[in-house]
Parts: structure tokens; sequence; C-alpha cells
């Protein structure tokens, strides 16, 4: 389980000249990583005076930003399992009419599974954006710079997502699915485009000194 293992293994695990954990996983970590920096700003701002008001939208937001941290880290291991799944089924027997036609099933539907988890990595990775965002007007202003740093990874962790979600689409048995998950990559990607300008524009205005 990689996201079991430390950091120094994981950065290990990760430049050893194998497929798994790949792109797929570090985006997931990248992802994680802004949770927790979310989750962080939340907990230095929450019981302050200064920022009472906000508090009720920090707490919800502080929970929910540990919620896709877990899902995150999970899925560092998952989208390795799931390259492993397809490359298990490349490596399924061929010779008979009926070997082909089970590899290929397997086939799609391992790569359905690549392509799915990537995609969810995406959505959270966006979700954390808008926290993000709206963190720069409701959060400790001592971490604007952390802040930052979560909206970078966030939109790191969702564009090296989207790379894996695209890379395996043609892979897809059902072209109706694959059509919607392309344009739900895309809707994703446009949404990342706004959230990180409005992020930057944020951040300027606060005097993160951007």
């Amino acid at each position: 389980m990689f996201s079991r293992s430390t950091l120094e293994q994981f950065g290990d695990s990760l430049a050893a000249a194998t497929p798994t954990p790949g792109g797929g996983s570090a985006a997931a970590l990248a992802g994680s990583l802004a949770a927790s920096l979310v989750e962080m700003v939340c907990g230095l701002t929450i019981g302050k005076e200064a920022y009472r008001d906000h508090e009720p939208a920090l707490l919800v937001m502080r929970d929910r930003a540990g919620t896709l941290r877990r899902e995150l880290m999970a899925m560092v291991d998952r989208d390795a399992l799931a390259y492993d799944g397809v490359m298990a089924a490349i490596r399924m027997p061929k010779g008979s009419d009926a070997e082909k036609a089970a590899r290929q099933e397997a086939l799609g539907c391992a790569n359905m599974t690549a392509t799915e988890i990537p995609l969810a990595t995406a959505e959270c990775c966006a979700a954390l954006m808008g926290f993000a965002r709206d963190l720069v007007s409701r959060g400790n202003r001592n971490a604007l710079s952390d802040i930052g740093t979560a909206a970078v990874l966030a939109e790191a962790g969702l564009r090296g997502a989207l790379m894996n979600v695209r890379i395996n689409l043609g892979g897809l048995p059902d072209p109706v699915k694959a059509a919607a998950i392309r344009d739900r990559a895309r809707d994703l990607e446009v949404e990342c485009d706004r959230l990180r300008l409005a992020s930057l524009e944020a951040l300027k205005a606060a005097g993160a000194g951007l």
C-alpha cells in the first residue's frame, strides 16, 4: 500500500522503472496535500475572534477537506491497482476466439476503472481549488502562502488526473460513456482555469506578495 509508505519510500517507488505508482498516484497525492493544507489553515483560523463570523463555514470546510484527503490518499493506491489491472488484462491469453473475447471484455472493464479513478481524483481536486479560493477571504491572513500552495497543489492534481483520464479514453468499450467522461473532463478543465484565476486574483488583492 503506497499510501502507508514513508515519503522517502513513496519517492523511491515513484522513481523506480516500473509502471506503478505513476502519474495518477502522484496526482492523487498532490490533491491530498492540498486537502491537508486546507485543513491546517481552517485549524489555524477556527477559534480566533477576528474570524468568528466565518467559523461555521470553516468548520464545514475543514470536515469536508478531511474527507477529501482520505479519499485522495485511497486514490494513490487505487490508481496503481487500476493500472496493474490493465496490464493483467493485456497479458491474458488470446489463442482462441473465446480467450480473445474474455481478454477484450477484461481489458474494457480494466480501462474503465483506470479512467474512473483519475476522474474522481480530478473531482476532488476541483472541490479543493474552490476551498482554497474561499479561504483567502475567510482564513487566517498569516497563512496566505499556505492557501496559495494548497491552490497550486490542487490544480496540479486536477490537471495530472485529467491527463490520465484522457489517455485511457481510447480503451473504453462504450463510446457513449467515453463521450460523457470526455465532456466531464472538459468541464473540469474549464472550472480549473476559472478557479485558478479567481484564487490568484484573491491572493493578490489580499497582499500575498504575488
